[in-house]
């Protein structure tokens, strides 16, 4: 069958969720993918879809030139390290053997050629693939990219009875992020305490605040935790996602842990969700995170949703 491969623009948003969406029910059985992520993926001010994006069309019978057919194959690629470190997504229904090979020389040899730019001598490359994937493994495996990380989704069932807001702990305050002066003390928090994360990438605050989704986002779901005065943690809530609440990120900074921060903002989040007529809640977690941050989602009663592992692979930077 014939093949068209093109780069993306913001305007396919909808067409790319919609394959995404396939994707997702085939992996895990329901959609998962929100038109929103997608337009914000897409709509990122240094995005450069032009040289960082592929649609891979397949002829249906009205000829594929210039797009038309079926959208069968899509991928992205960013550039937050500026460095060696190279992220991409790559999405291609089932059984499509040769287009999933043909789009991965194509980003692979553009992550080369942006480490080069870059002034590094390799592509460090990481790709996000569900555990259980519709793509065949052995085709990236037999081009030396390698499993290096689990993430697990996790996601309780919330409501106002069950999910009362928690009264805050001695000494510990929270404010919501209403106030724009709080944003940028939200982002400096939240770099801080997600430093030692595996994979970080260090972000400035005005590309932070450029991004469309952060720009779109409830600040009243975004909150600073201080304890005895000092601004130590903070939640930053979304509540654009259809399937349900999610907790996008929950730092506490190192020299307050241990003092029920995590779990207390845990909780008031599973409130104010349930307040907004949320019944379930959700969040990402990296597995081997060296804060007990698993063990502490799943003693609050989050549970398994589905698994995502981080494949990487090095490459000689282009020449």
């Amino acid at each position: 069958m014939d093949t068209t491969v093109r780069a993306a623009t913001v305007q396919d948003a909808q067409l790319v969720c919609e394959l995404l969406n396939e994707i997702d029910t085939l992996e895990i059985g329901h959609p998962e993918t929100e038109l929103a992520d997608v337009l914000a993926d897409l709509g990122k001010p240094d995005a450069d879809l032009e040289h960082n994006s592929w649609l891979a069309f397949e002829d249906t019978g009205g000829g594929a030139a210039g797009g038309a057919g079926r959208l069968v194959g899509y991928g992205l690629l960013w550039d937050d390290s500026h460095g060696e470190r190279i992220d991409i997504d790559q999405y291609v229904l089932p059984d499509r053997p040769a287009m999933t090979v043909h789009l991965f020389e194509l980003m692979e040899r553009r992550a080369a050629e942006v480490a080069a730019a870059n002034g590094a001598a390799r592509a460090v490359v990481h790709l996000h693939l569900n555990a259980a994937p519709t793509l065949d493994l052995a085709l990236i495996e037999e081009r030396g990219w390698q499993i290096v990380r689990r993430y697990h989704v996790l996601k309780k069932a919330v409501s106002t009875g069950g999910d009362p807001l928690p009264e805050p702990p001695a000494g510990i305050a929270v404010r919501d992020c209403s106030d724009p002066a709080d944003r940028r003390l939200l982002h400096a928090i939240r770099q801080r305490a997600m430093a030692e994360h595996f994979d970080f990438q260090p972000l400035g605050y005005e590309k932070w605040l450029a991004d469309p989704a952060v720009a779109a986002r409830d600040w009243s779901l975004c909150w600073i935790a201080s304890v005895d005065g000092e601004d130590a943690a903070v939640m930053l809530g979304r509540n654009d996602r259809e399937s349900m609440g999610w907790v996008e990120v929950l730092g506490v900074l190192p020299e307050a842990r241990g003092r029920g921060l995590g779990g207390f903002l845990l909780r008031r989040a599973f409130a104010a969700f349930a307040g907004l007529g949320r019944e379930t809640v959700g969040l990402g977690v990296d597995t081997r995170n060296a804060s007990g941050a698993l063990g502490l989602y799943e003693r609050h009663g989050m549970g398994l949703h589905f698994a995502v592992d981080t494949w990487e692979v090095a490459l000689p930077a282009a020449r």
